[in-house]
């Protein structure tokens, strides 16, 4: 199969690393086994007083070139990020419309990353995944270390783990899942260099998630993909993801699961598990009024418009916050991890 990870210039089994040196990021390869997950460790923040903390922001579903709202979603990201001191963004995918990069020179990646998230407090390492729209285009662009060179905040891979003091997120490629893609593309041209054959690449990359969730000690345990897996929005539960990707979260105590793909923001809690579903796909064009009404099992909050998300991990409690276009707070999910799991 191709690498989970891996550029045209890298051979399957050679993987990129984030190598962090105060604020320079370095690129080094190493040889791993076709079933194992990338590992990139972030920095401890020099600039906090408490080094067991860590915030972030999620935001998928944005690469429009700053309309749809898009640039203003981008301005409220800054002011969160500049109070909370984010150690860095999670992007969930989509992150190029409609049809992903034409290459790695394409001026899309400035016009709708570069110059559009420019506050201080996004000038952080951004971690991303693919989505299906950015699987229509040159898919190897996105994953082409020339990328960071332009911009160095810009890391995206396949499938990676990250590990951080207090949490281990686990960054998932779930565009293969996806059986339409491949029997009824419509008028779509997917790029699946890398991807085929699908079923070793699928078999593979479940192998590998599975045995670094089962060997993980993290406090928390986040796992980031473009596709949801349980939703009420324009898309709905993803049945590919229900049947071969939550037995293993559920098997393996994640505490949460943060997805884009569905163009809203959404929390629901999980009604066999301790999981938290929580959808952040509204970084610009979002869907008035397309929601599920007959699919509420274990919804807490549903948001048809555009905004993004923050998240502030501690050893023993989190803080989960939506926020619109204007920056108004519009649902706050605290956890806690005393003798109970408490929310």
């Amino acid at each position: 199969m191709g690498d989970l990870g891996g550029t045209s210039s890298l051979s399957p089994l050679c993987l990129w690393i984030l190598v962090f040196v105060g604020v320079a990021v370095v690129c080094v390869t190493v040889n791993v086994s076709a079933d194992e997950l990338q590992r990139l460790e972030h920095p401890a923040a020099v600039n906090k007083a408490d080094t067991s903390s860590l915030s972030f922001l999620v935001i998928g579903d944005w690469g429009r070139k700053g309309t749809y709202n898009q640039s203003q979603v981008a301005f409220q990201m800054g002011r969160v990020g500049d109070k909370l001191n984010i150690d860095f963004v999670v992007s969930t995918g989509d992150n190029f419309y409609d049809e992903g990069l034409t290459g790695i020179h394409d001026p899309a990646f400035q016009y709708s990353f570069s110059d559009i998230y420019t506050a201080n407090s996004l000038k952080k390492q951004w971690y991303n995944v693919l989505g299906n729209h950015d699987y229509r285009g040159d898919v190897e662009a996105q994953l082409n270390p020339f990328l960071h060179n332009i911009d160095h905040r810009w890391f995206c891979q396949r499938s990676f783990i990250l590990h951080t003091e207090i949490a281990e997120f686990f960054f998932v490629d779930t565009t293969p899942f996806v059986d339409k893609y491949f029997l009824k593309p419509k008028d779509h041209k997917y790029d699946w260099r890398g991807v085929l054959p699908r079923d070793k690449y699928l078999s593979n990359l479940l192998k590998g998630l599975e045995t670094a969730l089962r060997n993980s000690t993290a406090k928390w345990k986040i796992v980031v993909g473009h596709h949801p897996v349980r939703s009420i929005g324009h898309h709905g539960d993803t049945k590919e993801l229900l049947t071969h990707l939550l037995p293993i979260l559920e098997a393996n105590n994640v505490d949460m699961y943060l997805n884009g793909h569905d163009h809203c923001l959404e929390h629901i809690s999980c009604t066999s598990s301790q999981i938290q579903f929580l959808t952040s796909g509204g970084g610009s064009k979002a869907w008035k009024g397309d929601i599920d009404k007959n699919g509420k099992d274990g919804v807490k909050f549903y948001y048809d418009g555009q905004g993004f998300m923050s998240v502030e991990l501690e050893q023993m409690n989190a803080k989960v916050v939506y926020y619109d276009i204007f920056g108004n707070i519009l649902h706050v999910l605290n956890l806690s991890k005393g003798l109970h799991y408490v929310i």
